[in-house]
């Protein structure tokens, strides 16, 4: 089972609360046991959205989980950081208010956050 680095909840705008996790995958399937581990957490588990993506020896994926454009934004950002074999999650629990474009900004600064966090940033 890879092991989860979850940093928690790193930032907040206008109510809404942004938390990065990420794990050392090389398959799908481990990217599914990542997503199970990290959903036993109650909380996680009733996010509004956990958007994720990875870079496999089998090539890239990524799932917005109703976050439209997220799991790309954070795909890209894997991509340009040479991170591979990795899965890097962004959990966002709505706040009340939409917050539009900022959204993928925020999806970024969590994802910069877990890259910085590792040495990749």
């Amino acid at each position: 089972m890879p092991k989860l680095h979850c940093m928690g909840v790193i930032l907040t705008d206008r109510g809404s609360k942004y938390a990065v996790t990420g794990a050392s995958v090389t398959s799908r399937a481990e990217v599914d046991q990542v997503l199970a581990e990290l959903k036993t957490d109650r909380a996680y588990a009733k996010a509004t959205h956990n958007t994720w993506a990875a870079v496999l020896p089998t090539g890239a994926l990524k799932a917005d989980d109703g976050e439209s454009g997220a799991g790309m934004v954070i795909l890209r950002m894997l991509e340009r950081a040479g991170l591979q074999d990795h899965v890097v999650i962004v959990t966002r629990w709505y706040g009340g208010k939409k917050l539009g474009g900022d959204r993928f900004r925020r999806v970024q600064d969590a994802v910069r956050a877990y890259l910085e966090d590792r040495g990749l940033g």
